[in-house]
């Protein structure tokens, strides 16, 4: 299959809400929640994806001409590329009824593996859903990454522990998922995390890395460290839990600059080419999570289709280094993007 492929067949299996796009810029599925759409107005999704294409690129073709590496060690394993799909859960209400989150995780994860990536798994109200990208992960040797939400602290050991047994590459939190509405209001409740609380939960991973996904701030990326994570993930949940946030772009750097000689910082939002993964790497983020891209991946072409859009961003991301003069990934740098606002 090609790409164009791809998003044709997923076309004809998505929505109502998801268009399946030739660009997923939150455009066509603005303020559509349920849906794969921002809160409120809707333009958290369509400020992160702006922000990326608000960063130029800086051409240089004068250097040694060589083989490149998209290779990265993350967490204690080799990845073909510095990106991760992202966990996405209640597939049916959010974008079609092809899949549901059982069968997209097993989809997701081996397609993932195969593709020499990883997929990051979610989580939802009904433990088979965790329980099943549980067994997924365990499935595939362990190559993938539950995403506990901050459910109360009774709930999130018992997910931790059924995590540990899986043996995945790490285990992550979705901090920024306190602002979903099935989690408010809960007994005993769910939701925003202390520090001390974040301790135990870091201590209750023992070896296995702890990533925690939404922080958006300087101070919470200090907090977070402070905890003990081994990495954050700057993220706003695609615009869907708060209105009116900055994009991830604009505030990646300045998160770096605070904890990156501490801990791995990752970043999504609006990534959707190897040009804007090229961008957030030259921002100091260590590697990227895509989400929606992979979901109309699956939708169109099942385990080929993530696949098929891996290697799109292989393709897009090593044009990019060769024509900006990084051999590696560990020779991207800041001075190859320009911010132009």
């Amino acid at each position: 299959m090609t790409y164009q492929e791809v998003l044709a067949a997923a076309r004809a299996c998505s929505g109502p809400f998801c268009k399946a796009c030739p660009v997923c810029n939150g455009v066509a599925c603005k303020n559509t929640i349920p849906g794969p759409g921002a809160k409120g107005l809707g333009v958290g999704a369509m400020r992160n994806y702006q922000a990326w294409q608000d960063i130029a690129l800086n051409m240089d073709t004068i250097y040694e001409n060589g083989a490149l590496d998209l290779g990265v060690e993350l967490f204690g394993q080799h990845f073909d590329l510095p990106v991760f799909a992202g966990p996405v859960g209640a597939l049916k209400m959010h974008y079609g009824e092809k899949y549901d989150d059982l069968a997209y995780n097993n989809i997701l994860v081996a397609g993932a593996k195969n593709a020499g990536i990883a997929a990051f798994t979610g989580d939802g109200t009904n433990p088979v859903v965790f329980a099943g990208a549980l067994d997924a992960i365990r499935s595939n040797g362990g190559a993938g990454i539950p995403t506990v939400k901050p459910w109360d602290m009774g709930t999130v050991a018992e997910k931790l522990e059924q995590s540990l047994a899986a043996d995945p590459i790490a285990i992550a939190m979705d901090i920024d998922a306190a602002g979903l509405p099935f989690l408010q209001g809960l007994t005993p409740p769910a939701g925003s995390k202390t520090v001390e609380e974040l301790k135990e939960i870091v201590k209750r991973c023992g070896s296995k890395p702890f990533i925690l996904k939404g922080i958006m701030t300087v101070k919470g990326a200090l907090k977070a460290a402070e905890a003990g994570a081994s990495a954050i993930l700057v993220s706003n949940h695609g615009g869907r839990v708060l209105d009116q946030c900055p994009a991830t772009a604009d505030v990646l750097e300045e998160i770096v600059a605070a904890v990156g000689d501490r801990m791995t910082v990752l970043v999504d939002g609006g990534i959707r080419t190897g040009v804007d993964v090229f961008k957030a790497l030259a921002l100091g983020a260590k590697g990227v999570i895509i989400a929606r891209p992979y979901v109309t991946a699956v939708y169109g072409g099942g385990e080929e289709g993530v696949k098929v859009y891996t290697e799109k961003l292989k393709a897009e991301l090593a044009d990019t280094m060769r024509m900006c003069g990084a051999h590696s990934i560990a020779e991207i740098s800041r001075d190859m993007v320009r911010k132009l606002k």
